[in-house]
């Protein structure tokens, strides 16, 4: 099963938002909330569509509304890693 990173999270985010755009971003703002970081609720979807496509998951809606920073993102993206890999293992 891979892991999702903040590293990760903050390279899709750059390559959403281009980089001049996201150039501020370091890892070091994972507890930072992304109206703070000037991510709005559209770059966030953008964001997530990204990683969905990159890592095969869908990301709950719901509980995609309720994020806030970085750090909780990485969180619910591995969560569903993690469901992922729990479907794909067990026996039908």
């Amino acid at each position: 099963m891979s892991v999702f990173t903040i590293d990760e999270l903050i390279r899709i985010m750059r390559e959403c938002a281009g980089e001049d755009e996201a150039g501020d971003l370091i890892p070091d703002v994972a507890d930072q909330d992304f109206d703070l970081l000037g991510y709005d609720s559209l770059a966030l979807m953008a964001t997530a569509s990204r990683v969905e496509r990159e890592h095969g998951l869908r990301l709950p809606e719901e509980e995609m509304a309720e994020i806030r920073t970085p750090a909780a993102f990485v969180a619910l993206v591995n969560e569903e890693l993690r469901r992922t890999a729990r479907a794909a293992e067990s026996p039908r």
